[in-house]
């Protein structure tokens, strides 16, 4: 006992390491990415205990492990009941050939999946920030009849929430059937709430809850999805949550947050519908009736080609991120980019220095003063390089920009769930729209030319001389970019 009195500090590190280098050799011969596997090696040997808990609670990868195994199953069974509504004919693709010209990539390169099929006749709103979002949701959940569907990463308590629990509990008492999967991290929701939705009838999971007991890398895996189907024809996605802070108005006393999201009327909200009923086969313990009115016959007057992209821990690729990466690599004229966090992998640079460089526009917004300090400082470490590259960098003064967007060439944009970073690209379930349509990315381009006019835009001399501090700061950030 003396001589563990003695020595117990050199003990417990000795036990420190020893677990760290178990922890190392694992890392080691999963031959990740080399960045970031540096990046664990280093947290593991310089913070004893706390490099264990950072790669406990970050490190450890569930792609393809029995944490989502589940999930893969019911998907599969799912699929065979619903594929023949999301299947779309080859014929349609070639229908649309010349008006998304080379973007043909893009609809190939998804089309792998099944879960991507491309859609024609859809109509497609853009609306804009959250108090435009709320006013069309409502409206149309009110006048849901069969049906509503709701997938969201923040569901909070306030006057919005608190307006959304109570529409749908009205509905699930007139007979509407309700289904609400809610992050169980990102989303906060009373008891009282809750109690009143099972009184009503509103089905209600939450996705992966994490309890204190049981505390694993699974607060690391979350559903940042933002998913409405109403009746089987109305469908919302982008970037959007249910909270108070999305609204903006006079009486605001948060800052003002710019933001953009999607009403999608037509084919393309099967294939929401479809990503939505095998997140609730995954939260639930239901056995799902797949009912014909889910994926009704729609009648659409427009044609907007539709393609939505998902990925997550149980995809076998990261489709969002190759969208982006394929749409970069194959803009002729110009690439606008609007993301709230920016800390990009080497491919996404590099793409966008190589677009730049050969005489394409390129320009990307980013919030000037971010929610994170650790994600603002980390951003701030890649635009030197953009920045010489000649991508014209834009930061966002008139208050929080959160809208995913991009748009190319005025033949496509996308708008989503996916930020520009590694979380979004192969950690989170994000899902994101891809529009082939020359009407609707000239207005997105619109919305972007008019944010720039709350921007301040980067010289790349002046961002140089910047204090050796900021550098600093930058440079320690970029050491955690990898694990954020």
């Amino acid at each position: 006992m003396d001589f563990l009195e003695r020595n117990i500090w050199s003990i417990v590190i000795i036990i420190n390491y020893l677990v760290a280098i178990s922890a190392i050799i694992v890392i080691l011969l999963k031959n990740k990415n080399p960045t970031k596997t540096i990046s664990y090696i280093l947290v593991l040997a310089l913070f004893p205990y706390l490099g264990l808990v950072v790669y406990y609670l970050f490190g450890q990868q569930y792609r393809k492990t029995k944490l989502f195994n589940r999930k893969d199953i019911s998907n599969s069974e799912v699929i065979t009941k619903v594929g023949n509504n999301l299947r779309i004919k080859e014929g349609d693709l070639k229908k649309v050939e010349e008006l998304i010209d080379d973007k043909i990539k893009l609809v190939r390169l998804l089309k792998k999946s099944d879960q991507s099929p491309l859609t024609i006749k859809n109509e497609v709103d853009i609306l804009r920030n959250g108090e435009a979002k709320f006013k069309r949701l409502f409206e149309d959940l009110r006048n849901a009849k069969h049906h509503i569907h709701l997938e969201y990463y923040v569901l909070e308590e306030g006057e919005i929430g608190s307006e959304l629990l109570d529409i749908i509990c009205k509905k699930a008492k007139e007979g509407v059937e309700v289904k609400l999967s809610y992050d169980d991290v990102g989303s906060s929701i009373s008891s009282k709430h809750k109690r009143e939705m099972n009184e009503s009838g509103v089905h209600h999971a939450p996705f992966m809850p994490v309890l204190f007991s049981s505390l694993t890398g699974k607060t690391n895996y979350r559903n940042h999805r933002k998913i409405a189907v109403i009746d089987g024809q109305i469908g919302y996605v982008g970037g959007i949550n249910i909270t108070d802070g999305y609204i903006n108005g006079p009486h605001r006393k948060q800052r003002y947050w710019r933001d953009t999201h999607l009403r999608i009327a037509g084919e393309a909200v099967k294939v929401l519908q479809f990503h939505f009923l095998t997140t609730w086969d995954f939260v639930t313990d239901e056995a799902i009736e797949i009912k014909s009115t889910y994926f009704p016959d729609i009648e659409c007057e427009e044609n907007v080609a539709v393609q939505i992209a998902a990925s997550g821990p149980d995809t076998d690729w990261a489709n969002i991120m190759e969208a982006l990466l394929t749409a970069i690599n194959n803009a002729e004229e110009y690439v606008y980019i609007t993301t709230p966090y920016f800390i990009p992998n080497d491919q996404i640079v590099t793409a966008l220095q190589i677009a730049a460089k050969i005489g394409i526009d390129v320009r990307l917004i980013i919030p000037k003063i971010s929610d994170s300090w650790i994600a603002q400082h980390a951003s701030a470490s890649y635009l030197e390089k953009l920045l010489d590259a000649g991508v014209g960098v834009y930061l966002y003064e008139k208050g929080f920009i959160h809208a995913k967007t991009m748009v190319v060439d005025d033949t496509f944009a996308t708008v989503g769930t996916c930020n520009l970073d590694n979380r979004s690209f192969n950690i989170n379930f994000e899902i994101n729209a891809l529009l082939y349509n020359s009407e609707k990315a000239k207005e997105l381009k619109s919305h972007f030319e008019d944010d720039l006019k709350s921007c301040e835009k980067l010289d790349l001399e002046r961002w140089i001389d910047r204090s050796n501090w900021c550098k600093l700061q930058e440079s320690v950030s970029r050491l955690w970019a990898p694990l954020l």
